[in-house]
Formats: C-alpha cells, structure tokens, sequence
C-alpha cells in the first residue's frame, strides 16, 4: 500500500511539474498583448514571394537565385529586420594566450585566443575557447557555439581563464558562479573528429536595453548619433558579427579547417547564428536551435510570441534594427518572413531544431518556415522537406538528416544532452 501511495504521489509530483512546464512555456499575456497558442486562431497570412524577384520574373535556376533574388533578399533582411553591420575592422587583432595545451587526458589540444576589434586593447575583445582533436592528421572541422555563459561556466576544465560576465544590474562581474545551463560534454565532439569553439555572447555586446553604452555598436555610432539608424543594427547583429571575427581568426590558425566551420546557438542566440550564417558564408553549416520569432519561426502566423511582444519597450527593441519594430501592427505587410531567412541559407546545410512543448518559439511556424524554403534548396539539388510533409512527431528524427533538416525533441525551450549527439551525427554527415 505504502509503494502504491508513494507511486501515485510521484506521477501526481510529476504531472505538476510537467504543467509547470507548460505553463511556463505558454504565458497568456505578455508586455500588455495576449498570447494565441491556437492554430484556429493564427489568423489568415499569404507569405511574401520567395522564387520571384522584385521586379515580378520568376526564379527557376540556382544561379538566378545566387545572382539576383538572393541579394535582393539579403537586403530586405537587413534594412527591415537586423540591420546593416560594419565590415572586418581594420584594427582587428588576435592574441593567443594558450597557444595548444594538452586537455582530457591528452584526447585535445585546447586553445584560448583574445580577439581585439579595435586598436585599444582595454576594451571591446572576446575570448574564444577552441578544443582540437589532438591526434588529425589534417586541419580539424569545427563546432563554433555561441554561449549565454562565460566558458569557464559551462566546461569543465581547470585550465580555463575565468572570464566576466554582465549582471541583472548591468555590471561586468566575475563568472565565477554556477550556471542554470549545466556542463557540456565537450569529449563527444572531439571523439567524434570534430573540434568545438565556444565564445561568451556579452564579450561582444551586452544583452539588456541599456547595452548600446558598452558595446561594440557603439565604437560605430557616428558623430551626434545616440543610437543606430532605422536601417543600423541591433544586438543580434553585433553577436553575428563578433562570429564572423572569430572566423576571421579561424582563417589564420593551420590546425583549423576554416572552410568547414558549423554555427550553433539557441534562443535569441539561435536567431544569431542564422542571421550570421547567411551574412557570412564563410559558415559551412548553421544549427539554429529553438530560434522563434525572429528566427525560423513564421512571423505572419499569429502564434505565441509576435513582432508585437518582441517590439515593446520593456522588452527586446534593442535587439532589431528599429525599422523591424514599424512592422509589429501590419506583419502582413512586411517584405519577408522567416522562409526567407531560411532559404538565404542555400545551398548550405542548416538544422532547425525545436521543441514540443515549446509554444512560445511555435515550433509548427518553424516546420512551415522549411517546407516553404524547401524549394529553394532543391534549385540546387539539395534536400529538404516535400510540400506535402506533415510535421514530425516529438523524436521523429525523418527529416533531421536532410540539406535543410528540421527536428522536435520532446520537451521545451532548451538544447537537451541527447540533442548535441544528433548534432554531431548531422555534422559527420554534412560537415
């Protein structure tokens, strides 16, 4: 009787806990504005024409699309969504503090690498951390991750410089604490041939409304200016960019196959690495995890979280160029969507990944985002999900392993132990 009991105060404990979860991932107002989390309610919407060019030709052929609708796509993206960015800078520097020591039992080389973006070295730098197979025989493909922590925070490695990290008061402090996020299991890249690099998002660009004050977009504000043009960049921007300074590193270090260099990020952090995979094609591959709005997620189908929610003051309009906030009341009437954020990443390889009890991100609006885009990966002979596809089940791993792959775990907004192997199995194949 007693086991009986206990095992019905378990499952009682556990559904609580799942309802928790659901709760938490499915809030009903937000910034003043009602959540939908029903398909009856996603409203009507005609997604905006991704095979014809602006001036009404269709686009039948891969290099119509590289050499026309593509450009053209790339600068909707930028002046109505996240903004023009700076190119290399001329005072960009790297200094390599741990130049290849011996990590995990001698299975990697680990290396740590300041990358300074202007000439005053005191200020505006990241550091990288990158682990190497230590027995290639050739340059290494790559796993670049874009993190919410400082490296010391989320790998377990006592070589590793404690790095600063921004507070909820919007101070620098040490990262010298614990983190919500866990431990990552940097072996099984390095197990698998592949190395993995990882850099502390607010290295570039703090993440809080007030952040313009500290980061790199400031260097960049011109005389007068006390914040971006509507057209200038967000924070999202400032993140994809600091990626592609790490590249800029990359293309410099022999033990590293630059050409063959994979992006990963989550959240806000998965709307980066997007975003800086189709401004850079220097990336081989993009893993953009749980993106949502902004990211992969269809912006005109009116579930959970919208232009509106993100453009509130008390929220996120720091993360957009501001021409995107004028599109929060007639999203139906902006020039793109997020299929074409997807699609600006043909032919290369990229992986949406979701999760189930998500709602909120509106992992659906990313499967759609997919099969929209699909047709422009098979202009170039890739694979993607057929007009015709259903939605994959939570787990259903069929439509993970193609060009332009989409897969659900079951649980919520979070990158899970289980899903960095399916990366990894995604990465051997297309890396």
């Amino acid at each position: 009787m007693k086991i009986k009991l206990l095992a019905a105060l378990l499952l009682i404990t556990s559904a609580s806990a799942f309802a928790q979860q659901q709760a938490a991932n499915r809030p009903t107002m937000v910034a003043g504005f009602p959540v939908n989390y029903s398909e009856d309610s996603v409203g009507n919407y005609t997604l905006p024409e991704l095979l014809k060019t602006s001036d009404g030709k269709p686009v039948t052929t891969a290099k119509q699309w590289t050499e026309k609708r593509r450009p053209e796509l790339l600068r909707l993206a930028e002046e109505n969504q996240f903004g023009k960015m700076p190119p290399k800078p001329k005072d960009l520097a790297f200094h390599a503090f741990d130049k290849g020591t011996p990590a995990f039992n001698g299975k990697a080389i680990r290396k740590q690498v300041t990358v300074y973006f202007t000439k005053d070295t005191s200020d505006h730098k990241m550091n990288v951390l990158i682990y190497l197979p230590a027995n290639a025989k050739k340059p290494a493909p790559l796993l670049m991750n874009i993190s919410f922590a400082a490296y010391n925070q989320i790998i377990e490695d006592n070589g590793l410089r404690v790095g600063e990290i921004w507070n909820k008061e919007g101070k620098k402090v040490k990262a010298d604490k614990p983190t919500p996020f866990g431990k990552l299991n940097v072996e099984q890249f390095i197990d698998a041939g592949i190395g993995f690099a990882t850099v502390y998002y607010g290295d570039i660009e703090p993440d809080f409304k007030d952040g313009l004050a500290y980061g790199i977009r400031k260097t960049y504000l011109k005389a007068g200016q006390n914040e971006p043009a509507a057209d200038e960049w967000g924070a999202i921007a400032a993140w994809g960019w600091g990626l592609s300074r790490a590249m800029d590193y990359f293309e410099t270090d022999k033990q590293i196959d630059s050409k063959r260099v994979a992006l990963q990020g989550a959240s806000r952090l998965g709307k980066t690495v997007l975003w800086a995979g189709i401004h850079d094609p220097r990336f081989k591959m993009v893993i953009a995890s749980i993106s949502g709005e902004g990211g992969a997620a269809l912006a005109r189908r009116n579930y959970g979280e919208t232009i509106r929610h993100i453009s509130d003051p008390s929220r996120y309009l720091y993360q957009f160029a501001p021409n995107y906030h004028g599109w929060a009341d007639k999203v139906n009437a902006m020039p793109i969507d997020a299929h074409m954020l997807v699609a600006l990443m043909a032919p290369r390889p990229l992986l949406l990944q979701t999760g189930s009890t998500d709602y909120w991100s509106d992992p659906k609006g990313e499967f759609l985002s997919a099969v929209a885009a699909a047709p422009v990966y098979r202009l170039f002979g890739e694979t993607g999900p057929a007009a015709s596809a259903t939605m994959p089940a939570a787990g259903d791993t069929s439509l993970l392993m193609n060009h332009l792959g989409y897969y659900m775990h079951e649980g919520g907004h979070t990158v899970l132990p289980e899903d960095w192997k399916l990366f990894i199995s995604y990465m051997t194949k297309f890396l």
